[in-house]
């Protein structure tokens, strides 16, 4: 059986992004550098035979995902299971304010999946969301096609972390997916040495189109 692929696309910049500002899941749309980003993203990823685009309903993955559906001419499933952590009281303030604010909580946030962003999510509990979003879709994927995730950064880590079956402590030695830059697993299948509960090895991470700095709501 051929093996299938995941492509974990994130959307393209905003003004928030270029701001530092922590967005998640309040809902900023692209700006023109991120449009930009998406257009070129998606004629790299063109070459990989998509099978079906699924995105966060939040406007700047929503818009990047659709980019490549419509010029693949291929089907786009909208899932809010797809956002972005939610974050509380760091939503729409800057790394520095953040930092000055709640020192202990963002010192441990990198290391801790237990800690609650500004009295939000924690990282498992987005793990939890996203990846169910995933294999629901993956449902519908045949042998050999590839579905490509176009979601949030922190989203799109918490749940590569989770399918590769690290400790989530460990989750954020993955660095941060740069803005309209992807990751993409393979399945394993059968003939391949297995670990128990794993399905996907790791291809390639913060792959892209273009070079861009990593600016991004997660640590």
């Amino acid at each position: 059986m051929r093996a299938r692929r995941l492509v974990l696309w994130r959307h393209g910049q905003t003004v928030w992004n270029a701001e530092n500002r922590h967005q998640g899941q309040i809902d900023i749309p692209l700006n023109d550098v991120g449009r930009e980003q998406a257009r070129h993203a998606a004629q790299t990823l063109l070459a990989m035979k998509p099978t079906h685009v699924i995105a966060s309903d939040l406007e700047r993955a929503l818009e990047t995902g659709r980019t490549l559906s419509d010029l693949a001419g291929i089907g786009l499933t909208v899932d809010e299971r797809l956002r972005e952590t939610f974050a509380g009281e760091w939503q729409g303030m800057t790394r520095d304010e953040i930092i000055a604010a709640y020192p202990a909580d963002y010192a441990a946030w990198g290391g801790d999946s237990e800690i609650r962003p500004g009295g939000g999510e924690t990282r498992w509990e987005v793990s939890d969301r996203v990846v169910e979003a995933i294999e629901s879709a993956l449902l519908d994927i045949p042998a050999g096609g590839t579905l490509v995730v176009a979601s949030h950064g922190g989203a799109l880590r918490s749940a590569l972390g989770r399918l590769l079956g690290l400790d989530p402590r460990q989750w954020t030695i993955l660095g941060v997916l740069a803005n309209a830059q992807w990751s993409v697993l393979t399945e394993l299948d059968e003939n391949m040495p297995k670990l128990p509960d794993l399905k996907w090895r790791l291809q390639e991470y913060n792959a892209g189109s273009l070079p861009e700095p990593a600016i991004g709501d997660d640590k």
